[in-house]
């Protein structure tokens, strides 16, 4: 069969698609799941399946791909994750041991957490595997890497996306209004993630790749454009979330990163999560973290993109830039003894430069300035416009509405800085010497 392609960004799609390292196929559409089997042909050969579901997902669309592959002649097997299953090590384990015995290729029915851990499990078993996506829920069906909790970490395990990718649009127009949306904050964050980019172009810590870019960034304004379709489930604006979550996946595939798709935004949401935040007594979704972590970084970002580095005191920063140690100490007293301290350590020591180092950097970030801030100022979302965006679309818009309070929200600033190794607004700010003056400025009287 061939894939079905959607109207919408068409010539994007198939470019992104060729240029894609790991996923051949790729079917967006209405009713197309009961078109898995003719797919998982064309992209697997012959050979026999196992499902890779919930309760709730097999419902959704596992039992009408179940029925396609009985159909047509297909060895058929499932395997039903409990209904609490989570992105978490333990539950990789639970599926490696429950289908390592057989040949079947895995076929992942769900949204993030299930699709996760089948990657995971299929790249260490040495098979390729299929996706049928659930709901328009983040940029991961796609992705290059797993994003699951061990011991007590939220790491990115590196493994190939899917070989196939299955959107039907009626099961996704069904889905719970919640996962919808928090696709479209996952979608609406990579504003963010490119100008971090821009920012680690800038200060030649990681050079922009042109091609992966312009994947993302080119119509990203297009597919958000439209906040108050999603709640409503419309069909074009569902099509365009769902093209551009997986556009985003490609682009990570193609720089087998995810750097074009997560920033500082992430780093919020992966800090809570390493916390084991809970909300009313469950974890709030990744898309909503990182929605509330777009708001953070465009707030810090507002906040430095108002100075001029003209006099920067580049010897005073340097002189002032703290030794490895005692970043450490900071590190311990900020996130206490256990693995969240130790990653956070390892993380930085990956990135703390040398005052050498640092004295290059920053005239070069100094000199260039006034091109920087205009260039990031065109590309960015304004806080407010981000904000009312996130409303509209039915994402929660302040810190507390997924149980971050207002200081717990500043203290993760700093937090976040530590826990990844990748530079963004949070290292600017650091480098700068105003982490701690920004943060006043931000959370001052009537900010």
């Amino acid at each position: 069969m061939s894939p079905v392609i959607p109207r919408e960004g068409q010539e994007l799609l198939d470019r992104a698609l060729h240029a894609a390292s790991d996923t051949r196929l790729l079917a967006i559409d209405r009713g197309v799941r009961h078109e898995a089997a003719g797919m998982f042909t064309s992209a697997f050969g012959d050979g026999a399946v196992v499902i890779a579901a919930d309760d709730r997902t097999f419902q959704a669309a596992g039992a009408d791909v179940h029925d396609s592959f009985r159909r047509a002649g297909i060895v058929c097997d499932r395997f039903l994750f409990p209904n609490d299953v989570y992105a978490e090590h333990s539950f990789v384990e639970l599926l490696q041991n429950a289908i390592g015995t057989s040949r079947a290729i895995p076929v992942a029915v769900g949204s993030g957490t299930i699709n996760d851990l089948t990657k995971l499990v299929s790249h260490r078993l040495g098979r390729p595997y299929m996706v049928v996506a659930t709901a328009a829920s983040m940029d991961g069906y796609t992705a290059y890497g797993a994003s699951i909790t061990y011991r007590g970490s939220k790491q990115t395990f590196d493994c190939p996306a899917p070989r196939a990718v299955l959107a039907d649009l009626e099961v996704i127009a069904r889905a719970p209004w919640a996962l919808n949306a928090s696709g479209y904050a996952d979608l609406l964050a990579k504003g963010v993630a490119g100008a971090d980019w821009i920012l680690a172009d800038a200060a030649e810590e990681e050079p922009i790749d042109p091609a992966v870019w312009a994947v993302v960034q080119d119509c990203l304004p297009a597919w958000v454009d439209s906040p108050d379709q999603i709640p409503k489930g419309d069909p074009e604006s569902l099509r365009r979330l769902v093209v551009g979550l997986m556009i985003s996946g490609f682009a990570m595939q193609m720089a087998r990163s995810s750097r074009p798709a997560s920033g500082a935004e992430h780093q919020f949401s992966h800090l809570w999560d390493m916390q084991h935040h809970t909300h009313d007594g469950v974890a709030p979704s990744h898309g909503f973290k990182v929605g509330i972590g777009t708001l953070a970084s465009l707030d810090l970002y507002e906040t430095l993109l108002r100075r001029d580095l003209n006099r920067l005191d580049i010897d005073a920063l340097v002189s002032a830039w703290p030794p490895m140690e005692q970043v450490e100490r900071r590190i311990a007293a900020l996130l206490g003894p256990g693995e969240l301290a130790e990653k956070a350590t390892e993380e930085t020591r990956a990135k703390h430069v040398s005052r050498e180092c640092l004295a290059v950097q920053l005239a070069r970030l100094r000199d260039g300035w006034p091109a920087l801030r205009e260039r990031l100022n065109r590309h960015l979302l304004a806080f407010r416009n981000a904000r009312s965006m996130l409303r509209a679309a039915g994402c929660p818009f302040e810190s507390d509405q997924i149980g971050i309070s207002r200081e717990r929200l500043r203290a993760s600033y700093e937090q976040a800085y530590y826990i990844r190794r990748r530079f963004t607004v949070l290292d600017l700010a650091r480098r700068l010497g105003v982490f701690d003056s920004a943060l006043d400025e931000m959370f001052g009287s009537g900010a």
